[in-house]
């Protein structure tokens, strides 16, 4: 189960009556625990608690107190020997009044009405593999909350088919956004306490039927004036004939309650998730992130996930910090206690311009708002101006989305945010009086971002934008009109762009792609659709001061799409003036791998030293660097391009051979066995790809000599095989293939080079997966076929295996030849024959040699286990990783006479070998044409 469906589960128990004898088993069941898990508990077989409660080994031990005993049960639940003994996390003590538990790992407690309990979820969440973090921890009612909205937004559409229709959907993600505002507004002043669901509940208590008729009636007062030239004034609520429970309700205008203010019918279950709703404490809910969450209750596809796809804090800060917060942070720190400093630093942050092109439920912009106000705020205590009006306008924070609903949370997220910076530097009056009306100002634009003009959106230097919307909540949007001057400004584009593949993009998106890259010689085609974004941002930011950084997959530097995008825009004059190397983009989902990304920052600007952050998960490394290549690579700015031959002196490897055969010369595992004629198994090889290989599947092929046709064709099965190809080939649409129909016996393509076909082939997946820390890299037994559908050295000798099962080639596939999906994708003219590697003496091919024999018999050692089997990394024997081991320390120590300290120095050392490799070639190609004039 994940942390949202746990949370679920403890809500639905904590709603229940209490029963202390089945209280404990239920309990653990929130959490995932099988159902004969639970058997074995009840029963007492697994059940090793020694004070009448439910102890499960490892994990919890859970007991009932008498009523008003929960403190005096918990003490005994620590001082029990059976929970020493039964090495258990958490103890729990409730007596279904009162809730009190207890980590013993961390010392940390929770206490609690039961009733509540259910909001400390998170704290229980290792008890389900699930690592309880302080990020968890802050988000706790921001997933309870959106739960609670996605319960009822399910619902409602339920009740009301035709919301759910494409026409009436964005009235109804109008609704919701107008609800949450609500909730918000009665517990943080802006509404009298609990005015909404207060009204909601007593109105509607002896008749749940008209319960959308009394917030209709809310939502047409907040959209009426309450004054009149600036002075109190009841005209325009009394012309609208506004009943008198509803004129409670201030004037919110800025569209939010403007427009249509039709309201689904409420079920008497509805009106209930209503109210739950209502019960939750708002002024807990953090704007960073919960317009991520809200954004996935409208989302067919991502509400059975709710809570889970969101954009965390600390990686938001991760783009943002190097591109802008950093050095506001220095400049604060600069500034000390001078004025005028202090001064000059926030009249520049009240120019900055914060834009996001894929803002979704505006997550950045919201952290980037949040973050500028408190350096603001630290600069007003400094001048001793704390009361002082934020001179951080919203408009100033701009984004484009192309749906109708995350566009609208994105504003309200934002005017939520502003509200609460209000009331976090200046007090809860002063925010008060200066929040409503709404204003009309609009910053978000709905619409495709690849196809829209972001300088106008956000012009650089700023003097307005060219298209007009209505106001802020009109839906749809158009371009807002925001007039005033922004000279001198900075602008800072940023964001999680849409990460489809070439392989994955749908023809709207790769019409998207041929349009940004019209005017460019790039070859878009090769290309992943987030590169729009990419382009878009050079071309903004080649106009004016400017920078953007966005978080994108880790293939964006990798493999063909160097050459084809980076190449060109680092030519035009682009930097690479920030770069965090690949981590893991996680959710709260259990288990959950989370996609690997980088963050890469660019700009015109003149910067002198350029940031490289190694991620290295809890501990990245920082370093200023001259320039960082678009492998993310420090002071490395070589692109490695395809060549046809080894230019390192390696034995060349090429594909395997290729049947074309109609599947007559292929022979599957069960009718080779059915073979009983020895001298037609004679003519039968194994036959292995990438599939066969890993899997350790057996195939294998027919395999003739031209010597040996006439005495093969005597051999009934041989000749009605040969029969089969002969016919498959005449009827081929090409031209060779129909030719090769009178060698049928033969594959169409066989690339044994110039050995006989007996040698020893080493094979080598195309692809292999992300999780494996080698490539499978294999020798065959002598004059086995190797199939088209892998590559393969013939001839060669057996170091070539040290060389490819090594870390050191791993991280350059990885980076020059990049990815297919989430696989290693391997490349011969890519990857092998540009592979560097220094000069090799007959005693470090003969350590090389013993290495991979030592490879090969650790995996002998294990036989039946296949290679998928032994490569798993939860399963690697220890004997075959120790040869790894060895492997690479014999390959580095040649290398660099020591083990590199990590894959960033690995690359470093390949790049600067592949710079003078290459360098070598062309001289010796110079002196060569030189010497044939």
């Amino acid at each position: 189960m994940n942390a949202v469906e746990i949370e679920e589960a403890l809500s639905v128990l904590a709603e229940q009556p209490f029963d202390a004898q089945e209280f404990p088993f239920s309990f653990l069941e929130a959490f995932g625990n099988k159902i004969t898990t639970i058997k074995r508990l009840r029963s007492g077989t697994s059940n090793k608690s020694d004070v009448g409660g439910v102890l499960q080994t490892n994990n919890i031990h859970i007991a009932t107190a008498d009523p008003g005993g929960v403190t005096e049960k918990l003490a005994t639940l620590r001082a029990s020997p059976a929970t020493a003994r039964g090495k258990v996390r958490f103890i729990l003590a409730t007596d279904g009044d009162m809730f009190e538990a207890e980590d013993l790992q961390t010392g940390e407690t929770v206490a609690c009405a039961y009733a509540d309990f259910s909001a400390h979820f998170g704290f229980f969440l290792p008890l389900a593999g699930i690592s309880y973090t302080k990020e968890i921890k802050e988000i706790e009612m921001d997933m309870r909350a959106a739960r609670r909205l996605n319960q009822l937004y399910v619902t409602l559409l339920s009740d009301n088919p035709d919301w759910g229709t494409a026409d009436r959907r964005p009235d109804m993600n109008h609704f919701m956004a107008r609800l949450i505002f609500c909730f918000f507004a009665e517990d943080t002043g802006i509404f009298a306490k609990g005015l909404f669901t207060t009204t909601l509940q007593q109105m509607s208590a002896s008749d749940w039927s008209i319960t959308h008729e009394i917030i209709g009636e809310i939502f047409r007062a907040m959209n009426i004036p309450t004054t009149h030239e600036g002075q109190v004034d009841d005209r325009y609520r009394r012309a609208a004939s506004i009943r008198s429970w509803a004129n409670a309700f201030p004037y919110v205008n800025g569209g939010l309650f403007s427009g249509n203010l039709d309201v689904p019918r409420f079920s008497r279950i509805a009106r209930t998730y209503l109210l739950h709703i209502g019960g939750l404490d708002w002024r807990k809910i953090n704007p960073d992130i919960f317009g991520s969450m809200i954004q996935a209750v409208a989302d067919d596809e991502e509400r059975g996930a709710v809570g889970m796809h969101y954009t965390s804090v600390p990686n938001i800060l991760k783009v943002l910090n190097p591109l802008f917060l950093d050095d506001l942070r220095e400049k604060l720190e600069e500034a000390g206690g001078n004025l005028r400093k202090l001064l000059n630093l926030r009249n520049r942050m009240a120019k900055i311009r914060v834009f996001d092109p894929a803002c979704g439920s505006g997550n950045f912009l919201v952290i980037a708002y949040k973050e500028i106000r408190a350096v603001e705020a630290e600069v007003n205590r400094r001048r001793d101006e704390k009361d002082r009006k934020s001179d951080i306008p919203l408009t100033n924070f701009r984004g484009i989305e192309l749906h109708d609903f995350p566009a609208e949370i994105a504003r309200l997220a934002l005017i939520i945010a502003e509200f609460q910076c209000d009331v976090l530097y200046r007090g809860q009056q002063l925010a008060l009086n200066e929040f409503l009306p709404l204003s009309a100002e609009n910053w978000i634009t709905r619409g495709n971002a690849l196809q829209l003009d972001w300088l106008s959106i956000c012009p650089p230097g700023g003097t307005g934008v060219k298209l007009v919307g209505n106001n802020l909540f009109s839906t749809p949007l158009d371009q807002a009109q925001i007039d005033f001057e922004n000279e001198g400004g900075e602008t800072y584009i940023c964001g999680n762009p849409p990460y489809s593949g070439q392989s994955e993009m749908s023809a709207r998106e790769k019409d998207d792609l041929a349009a940004v890259f019209a005017r460019t010689t790039v070859a878009w085609k090769s290309l992943d659709y987030v590169f729009g974004w990419f382009q878009k941002a050079v071309e903004f930011c080649s106009e004016g001061a400017a920078c953007a950084a966005f978080v994108a997959t880790n293939s964006i530097c990798q493999g063909q799409q160097v050459p084809a995008f980076w190449q060109p825009c680092l030519n035009s004059g682009a930097k690479i003036h920030f770069a965090r190397t690949s981590f893991k983009w996680k959710n709260l989902a259990q288990n959950n791998a989370g996609v690997t990304v980088v963050v890469v920052g660019l700009t015109y600007q003149p910067l002198p030293a350029k940031l490289f952050v190694e991620d290295g998960g809890d501990f990245p490394t920082e370093r200023k660097v001259d320039l960082i290549g678009p492998y993310l690579i420090p002071d490395r700015d070589t692109i490695i391009h395809k060549v046809s031959a080894p230019i390192n002196g390696l034995h060349p490897m090429d594909y395997g051979s290729k049947p074309a055969d109609g599947g007559g010369l292929i022979i599957r595992s069960n009718e080779y066995l059915e073979i009983e004629n020895e001298i037609v198994r004679r003519f039968i090889k194994k036959y292995l790809g990438s599939d066969e290989y890993i899997d350790g599947r057996l195939r294998y092929c027919l395999w003739i000599a031209s010597d040996e046709v006439e005495e093969a064709l005597t051999y009934p099965f041989i000749r009605d095989r040969v029969e089969l190809v002969r016919g498959f080939r005449a009827k081929s649409t090409k031209a060779k293939t129909r030719e090769q129909a009178a060698t049928a016996y033969a594959f169409a393509e066989i690339r044994h080079g110039q050995s006989s076909g007996d040698d020893i082939p080493l094979i080598i997946p195309i692809h292999t997966s992300e999780n494996r820390s080698v490539l499978p890299v294999g020798a065959l037994e002598r004059g086995a076929v190797v199939s088209n559908a892998a590559f393969a050295l013939y001839n060669a000798p057996l170091w070539n295996l040290s060389l490819i099962a090594s870390r050191l080639h791993l991280i350059w596939i990885a980076t020059v030849c990049g990815k297919l999906e989430t696989r290693y994708r391997y490349s011969n003219t890519l990857g092998w024959n540009t592979f560097p590697v220094p000069p090799l003496t007959e005693k470090n091919k003969a350590d090389l040699t013993r290495c991979a024999e030592d490879i090969l018999l650790a995996r002998e050692a294990h036989f039946p286990a296949t290679i998928g089997d032994l490569y798993d990394p939860e399963k690697m024997p220890a004997d075959l990783r120790e040869a790894h081991e060895r492997n690479d320390e014999v390959l580095e120590r040649i290398y660099i006479g020591r083990r590199f300290r990590n894959d960033t120095e690995r690359l470093e050392k390949l790049f600067d070998l592949y710079t003078k490799m290459t360098a070598s070639a062309g001289a010796a190609k110079k002196r060569k044409a030189g010497a044939t004039a």
